[in-house]
């Protein structure tokens, strides 16, 4: 298979503290699939290091109230053209994130409170037809066949 991964899964420093997140499942994916990695966030425009973001509604914005969205609109359409490129089977993408989180987010009030919701690339990945898993899911993509 090939799946698009979120880069910050797979050891790059994009995050929006400057940190990665490698997970040793994801990174595991690499020996039985392609991995195509991404960082929306990144490719919407945004800096490494940047403020932290939360969703507010369909909105997106900064602890200090700027409003990201655009950005994160930016780079989820961005995401979906890689997806496309590359022929992405699925998407695997970081949890609870603001724009790669599947089925769970941060509240937008940074409390770091969760709510049922999906980040914007991943809600708009959706929308075109990808399947759209978070890392706790990527040992049952492990021994999937290509």
């Amino acid at each position: 298979m090939r799946i698009l991964v979120s880069a910050c899964l797979l050891g790059c420093r994009c995050r929006y503290d400057g940190a990665a997140k490698p997970h040793g499942a994801v990174l595991a994916l690499e020996k039985e699939h392609t991995l195509v990695p991404v960082c929306p966030e990144q490719l919407g425009g945004l800096p490494t290091p940047r403020p932290p973001a939360e969703r507010r509604g369909e909105r997106v914005v900064t602890k200090e109230g700027a409003d990201v969205t655009a950005q994160y609109r930016r780079g989820a359409e961005e995401a979906l053209a890689l997806c496309r490129l590359f022929r992405c089977d699925c998407a695997l993408l970081k949890e609870r994130s603001p724009s790669c989180g599947h089925g769970v987010i941060y509240d937008g009030t940074f409390s770091a409170a969760l709510t049922a919701g999906r980040g914007v690339t991943a809600e708009l990945l959706e929308e075109n037809g990808i399947t759209v898993w978070g890392e706790s899911d990527a040992e049952m993509l492990l021994g999937k066949a290509r």
